[in-house]
């Protein structure tokens, strides 16, 4: 029978209901399917920054992954861009939050940039690290005699600055850089032919001459402690493949391995490139002088303001950013391009808690007050578009001991106005006396260096390398009394000062001594001694705090590029450059000297015999030496002070 209208609506409707709920079926129960969206887009109301991640293609097709950090409702905002080894995705995720400042706590960030007013946030994995393509070279050298390649950090950064200022509608197109360490390297690299739209840069506590006095050797001694982290900083693209310590002391674990090269040859470390030109590299050939940063940049024009900031005890790179604050001050002859801030600061400390390091106090969070008052107003000026004053001086500096800031016209400067800064010997001196004046009748003073039994540059058990839970970061404001008690440890100490020293600048090794070895590593140290009763701070009484303090490996006395052996028993000088100080020794304080021959295992040890390499010495090699330091007459042994004299604290505060 025929069906009329309303039942045959009917019955489609049910049809369709039926196919509607099949289709549906199939979805939820179907294997074929996939759940998850081709491509997922998250939203969440409540978070104040969007989150970006690209790949931005390199002029040689490589893609370098980058994460832009966009605060909400930004409109021509300036770019603030980091290039890092160390994980950018990591970097911008220091927490599981939607709020910026959150994500930001962390390594190289300064989370107080980047409120709803502030930055955009751009961080980018180096070339071979991480998410980005391409080949890792450690501290890849600029194209030139050791990079016959197309591309550098110079070139990358370019290209990525021509990308963001293209693809980010909210910015204002004005890119800072910025970074600490290993990004403070790339920082410097930015500098080299720079993009147009690059307008400043901060680099802080720069990698710049690895030989000299950074990261990997000190005027020729190997930092062997760093090996842990070359091993897992190359041999992975993600840092994955671990260096497993197997002692809870690595005093112990670095001498029973031998040599460096041995402990690294039995670690399989001559499969890393970076290893390998280090074993072939150890004088300061034209592989290490030919990629030195400060060498490179006194060539270059000076066409970006740059802000260098250096830590007064960095335990990693304290060389670099002072000798490239040297290499292109002279350039900037309106003093309006080259700034300088030195804080009393380890690697990177500016970015933390800066009220104290370790056991000494500065009476106020010095960190806090540079981010506030130096860096947020001098990256304003150069990147905001209203581009506001900023009272910046061309030298920021804090003053240790009297623990005030300076506002400097140049470093080093002493002062404000009205002072000088003269080289002052100070005299070492028979019966462990410490002078100014000169000893008359000359003396002598000895010491046995065992490379069996080295000079611990940490109390023992010393731990790896680290941060969490770990002496390292403050490794340079140790107390120095226990090594004061070694016999192979020459002390020297002043009488009670009745009046303020005030130095500022590097203090000068001036040794006379003699060896009954061939070779030999000779450290001297600059010690603040506080009185035996500190009531304020009572922990302090009687504390030996290195102000200053370095290593000169003895073959290279004469030059860093060409070794030569030390003559047996005969005098030999001993000059060198320690690191520069800004610092007061208080009335009532005491001045002391230490001169020993190993800081283990943070350098790898001497063999005291003349080897052609000491990555290589053998068992055999490593003998005792009687070390001879002479004391009075014309040539006899001191530490040559930055002492500064006249003026007054102006501009201090």
């Amino acid at each position: 029978m025929p069906l009329h209208r309303p039942a045959l609506l009917f019955c489609l409707a049910a049809l369709l209901s039926l196919g509607h709920a099949a289709a549906l079926h199939a979805q939820t129960t179907g294997t074929a399917a996939s759940d998850r969206p081709a491509h997922f887009v998250a939203h969440d109301p409540q978070a104040d920054f969007e989150r970006r991640v690209v790949q931005i293609p390199m002029r040689d097709g490589v893609k370098l992954h980058t994460v832009i950090l966009i605060p909400a409702g930004a409109r021509r905002a300036p770019m603030l861009l980091t290039r890092t080894p160390y994980d950018a995705d990591g970097m911008t995720s220091h927490a599981k939050s939607n709020q910026l400042g959150a994500v930001l706590q962390g390594y190289d960030n300064f989370p107080e940039l980047f409120d709803k007013d502030g930055y955009i946030r751009v961080v980018q994995d180096v070339r071979g690290k991480y998410g980005s393509e391409g080949d890792y070279v450690m501290n890849r050298p600029q194209i030139g005699p050791l990079n016959d390649s197309s591309v550098d950090h110079s070139t990358d950064t370019w290209d990525t600055i021509d990308w963001l200022v293209k693809h980010v509608p909210e910015s204002n197109g004005k890119v800072g850089i910025l970074g600490i360490s290993y990004d403070g390297f790339t920082s410097l690299m930015a500098l080299f032919h720079p993009h147009p739209a690059l307008k400043v840069a901060v680099p802080m506590n720069p990698m710049v001459d690895g030989w000299i006095g950074d990261d990997w050797f000190h005027n020729g001694a190997f930092r062997q402690f760093g090996l842990p982290y070359i091993y897992e900083q190359v041999n992975s693209a993600d840092n994955t493949i671990d260096w497993i310590e197997t002692t809870t002391d690595q005093y112990d674990f670095y001498l029973k391995a031998g040599s460096a090269g041995a402990l690294g040859k039995s670690r399989g470390m001559e499969q890393n490139g970076f290893f390998r030109k280090l074993l072939a590299h150890p004088a300061y050939d034209a592989f290490w002088q030919q990629q030195a940063v400060d060498k490179l940049l006194a060539r270059e024009p000076l066409k970006v303001p740059v802000m260098l900031v250096h830590g007064l005890w960095d335990q990693e790179d304290i060389y670099g950013a002072l000798a490239v604050y040297e290499a292109i001050e002279p350039k900037d002859t309106g003093n309006d391009k080259v700034f300088l801030v030195m804080g009393p600061w380890n690697h990177g400390g500016q970015r933390t808690d800066g009220s104290a390091l370790g056991p000494v106090k500065f009476g106020s969070d010095t960190s806090a007050s540079f981010r506030r008052q130096v860096l947020r107003p001098f990256l304003d000026h150069y990147l905001m578009d209203a581009a506001p004053a900023m009272d910046v001086a061309p030298v920021t500096v804090f003053r240790t001991g009297e623990n005030h800031w300076e506002h400097l016209k140049a470093w080093p400067l002493g002062c404000a106005e009205g002072c000088s800064i003269k080289p002052t010997p100070l005299y070492l001196q028979d019966q462990g006396q410490l002078a100014f004046q000169a000893q008359a009748a000359p003396a002598s003073a000895t010491y046995t260096s065992d490379p069996a039994k080295p000079v611990p540059f940490l109390p023992r058990p010393v731990k790896g390398q680290g941060y969490d839970d770990n002496p390292w970061p403050q490794w340079l404001v140790t107390d120095q009394r226990e090594a004061a008690t070694r016999p192979d440890v020459l002390t020297f100490v002043s009488q009670v000062l009745d009046a303020p020293l005030r130095i500022s600048g590097a203090p000068r090794v001036a040794l006379t001594l003699s060896t009954t070895g061939s070779d030999g590593d000779f450290v001297v140290k600059l010690i603040d001694v506080y009185p035996d009763q500190t009531p304020a701070d009572p922990q302090m009484a009687g504390y030996q705090l290195m102000v200053s303090a370095d290593i000169l490996r003895g073959r290279y006395r004469d030059s860093f590029e060409h070794p030569s052996p030390i003559p047996t028993n005969t005098p030999v000088g001993i000059r060198f450059a320690l690191p520069q100080a800004n610092h007061t020794f208080l009335p009532g304080h005491r001045v002391m000297v230490q001169v020993q021959s190993s800081w283990f295992p943070l350098y790898d040890r001497n063999p005291q015999t003349y080897v052609p390499s000491i990555f290589l010495a053998q068992p055999q090699d490593y003998r005792k030496a009687t070390i001879t330091v002479k004391l009075g007459g014309a040539d006899g042994s001191a530490l040559v002070l930055p002492v500064v004299s006249g003026g007054g604290a102006a501009a201090a505060e």
